[in-house]
């Protein structure tokens, strides 16, 4: 999978292939099937036809009720983050936009720690939320200082691709493959270092403004990273999916939320940068 987050987790794979697996990975033991009329004569006494025929009239266990994961878990997680997320920014676009370097750092360090763990932390992945908000907040005021508008159009272009993509995965035109995932995973490992160099390259005067992410090439550059981007959120839908029909316990609805909530950061960027680039270039 492409989206660390859900890669580097066990239960947002592939289906497992037996129950006694299934069994072994919760950290349980398999415990062998009682044999027909092994409890003698004592087991007409373990029940009556009252307590029976209640058992049967019983609604069924839904995965609420069994504490595993779903969409309405992922759904609440993910609105309450990006709610967050949104409160902080605002805050420190208002109020100390100048902070945003501390919140990159601070942000990229709990991005990792989160996309690593084993087990979700909810505290974690919260701060991790706060510190992107001064980060955004910030690196959107200085945008918007410099490209008037720039910042309410790349929210508007967040929202529609996320719900394209979500439109496409639903219907499903788009269908996560194999050679799909190793398509996206080589293109954004290439499209990470070509980022990193060219920002070697402007850090160091080599080259000026938007170096290679200038002109022509940059708004080239920009929508490939745009499309790897929503084909990321397409990946991270399928993921959710995979573990929702696996029956996961419910606290991965944690790093469900977190790993959309890094995809539609990254594509708010993209587009952050890409409609400036094009603001630059009239």
């Amino acid at each position: 999978m492409s989206n660390p987050v859900f890669s580097n987790s066990d239960v947002f794979g592939e289906p497992r292939r037996t129950g006694a697996r299934q069994g072994a990975r919760a950290g349980g033991t398999a415990t062998a099937q009682p044999q027909y009329g092994a409890y003698g004569a004592t087991g007409a006494q373990a029940a009556d036809a009252a307590s029976l025929d209640a058992m049967y009239q019983a609604p069924s266990a839904t995965t609420a009720d069994t504490k595993r994961l779903t969409y309405d878990d992922v759904v609440i997680k993910t609105g309450g983050l990006l709610a967050l997320l949104v409160v902080v920014a605002a805050a420190t676009w208002t109020m100390a936009p100048g902070i945003w370097p501390v919140g990159m750092v601070v942000g990229l360090v709990l991005g990792l720690v989160n996309a690593f763990k084993r087990n979700p932390s909810p505290a974690l992945i919260m701060l991790y939320t706060v510190a992107q908000g001064v980060f955004l907040g910030g690196i959107s005021k200085y945008y918007e200082s410099f490209y008037d508008g720039v910042v309410g159009q790349a929210v508007l272009a967040t929202i529609c691709t996320f719900g394209a993509a979500l439109l496409l995965f639903r219907s499903g035109k788009v269908r996560v493959t194999p050679k799909f995932t190793r398509w996206l995973l080589i293109a954004m490992v290439g499209y990470l270092v070509f980022s990193l160099v060219n920002v070697v390259l402007v850090w160091t005067g080599v080259l000026g403004g938007w170096g290679m992410r200038g002109g022509t090439l940059g708004i080239i550059i920009g929508l490939v990273a745009v499309g790897l981007a929503a084909a990321s959120l397409i990946v991270d839908f399928d993921s959710i999916k995979r573990g929702v029909e696996q029956g996961v316990p419910a606290k991965f609805a944690w790093s469900a939320a977190f790993g959309l909530l890094v995809t539609l950061i990254w594509l708010y960027l993209e587009f952050l940068r890409l409609l400036a680039i094009f603001q630059s270039s009239d």
